[in-house]
């Protein structure tokens, strides 16, 4: 693909990157302006407006079949997506849903691995823990998207270590295998920071000070969180899961003055 779509992404502000995506149509080839248009599906995806990003699927569909691998596999992404993402609300997942899910995920899969798609093949199977909803099935999701990551050479595929990382760290945490969790989040901070996305470090560093509080080292996750409050308090973009976990760590130590007060912070913001 000539345009790296990659740099086109803010997850965090889908309209944002729906109109750079827009923008980027102006003058794509054909495949360019087919693969543009799924990740515009995806941007209302994230902002839950699935029948939307059908919609759109739908006015490609018929180009699909004629297309590159690339085109197909990120549509079958994108159409699974739909059916189960994180962002779905669990009650509107149901068993059909997921069944749906699981084929176009799959068909995915396939695609992308016959046509040497390492990176995309990886999402399909990252993306199948949405779909087999049993920790241990999520577990070995996750740990089949982690081989396949470590076999590959492609930088596509190097790039979903964190993520990869730290899925697995969350499944060991609930599972209550805290040192395994921990050693994943760790493996998940460090190829965050080789990529430099300081967002994603100061979470991987909370999920750290999170497990740390599971394994009652409250000193430890205490540091670490206060340390989070300073960053995302100097960045104007105060994070309420660090006032939530400093009202649980002040709690468990028995500081009840400083647990109300992060509680009112936590408080406070959410009802912004």
């Amino acid at each position: 693909m000539a345009i790296d779509i990659n740099e086109l992404w803010d997850y965090a502000k889908p309209e944002v990157s729906e109109a750079r995506f827009q923008q980027a149509l102006v003058g794509a080839s054909a495949d360019d302006s087919l693969i543009l248009q799924t990740q515009i599906a995806r941007t209302f995806g994230l902002r839950k407006q699935f029948d939307q990003a059908r919609r759109i699927l739908a006015a490609i569909e018929p180009r699909i079949a004629n297309a590159s691998p690339e085109v197909r596999t990120r549509y079958l992404l994108e159409l699974g997506r739909t059916y189960a993402s994180p962002v779905h609300p669990a009650a509107d997942v149901t068993q059909e849903t997921r069944e749906i899910a699981r084929a176009h995920y799959m068909r995915a899969f396939q695609t992308a691995s016959d046509a040497g798609l390492d990176g995309l093949a990886i999402d399909a199977l990252h993306m199948m823990p949405l779909v087999d909803t049993d920790p241990a099935l999520q577990l070995e999701w996750n740990q089949k998207a982690i081989a396949s990551m470590e076999k590959s050479s492609q930088p596509a595929a190097k790039r979903w270590e964190p993520v990869l990382r730290n899925n697995v760290g969350y499944a060991k945490h609930l599972a209550g295998d805290y040192d395994e969790a921990l050693r994943q989040f760790r493996l998940s901070l460090a190829a965050h920071e080789r990529a430099g996305n300081v967002r994603a470090i100061r979470i991987a560093h909370w999920m750290i000070a999170w497990t740390y509080r599971a394994q009652q080292r409250y000193t430890d996750a205490i540091e670490v969180q206060l340390r989070l409050e300073r960053e995302w308090d100097a960045a104007g973009d105060p994070d309420p899961y660090v006032f939530e976990e400093l009202e649980h760590l002040y709690r468990a130590i028995g500081d009840r003055e400083k647990a109300g007060h992060y509680r009112d912070r936590h408080t406070a913001l959410k009802a912004r």
